[in-house]
């Protein structure tokens, strides 16, 4: 499946897409990167004058691109690709490390810690385009076709 093709199954639409392009994808992981719009409406009271991606809002990016996406391309080896994919998350764990400002580029990387009963459970990662940790964690989901 093409990285398009995942991108274009996701279930959200602007201004709640965090996801512009995926890197890598196979059997164990995916990677890919988003850049934070400084218009999105969260920045204008996180915090006063001194806008700061929220931590909810960097857990659903890695939601997004380390467990949707690769929940997407994992389903599609399973099913017709046509299919309408239903996800939603159960839990998550995550540690924080350092800010995200306005127009910053981050990367996600998620490794599968298992995918079985519908269910996917990924370590992921978030850095900077200087390779700093932003943050960590596990992140599970439900799938559903």
């Amino acid at each position: 499946m093409a990285f398009e093709e995942i991108i274009a199954k996701l279930p959200y639409q602007h201004p709640f897409l965090f996801v512009d392009e995926l890197l890598e994808v196979d059997e164990n992981g995916i990677t890919g990167s988003y850049t934070f719009d400084p218009a999105h409406d969260f920045y204008k009271g996180h915090f006063k004058n001194n806008p700061v991606t929220p931590g909810v809002i960097l857990t659903e990016t890695m939601a997004q691109i380390g467990v949707v996406s690769f929940g997407i391309y994992l389903l599609s080896k399973l099913s017709d690709p046509l299919s309408e994919i239903r996800i939603a998350l159960t839990s998550s764990e995550m540690d924080f490390f350092i800010p995200v400002f306005p127009a910053e580029k981050v990367i996600v990387k998620s490794t599968k810690e298992y995918f079985r009963f519908n269910k996917l459970k990924c370590k992921v990662e978030m850095f900077n385009e200087d390779g700093a940790l932003i943050c960590r964690g596990k992140i599970a989901g439900m799938m559903q076709i």
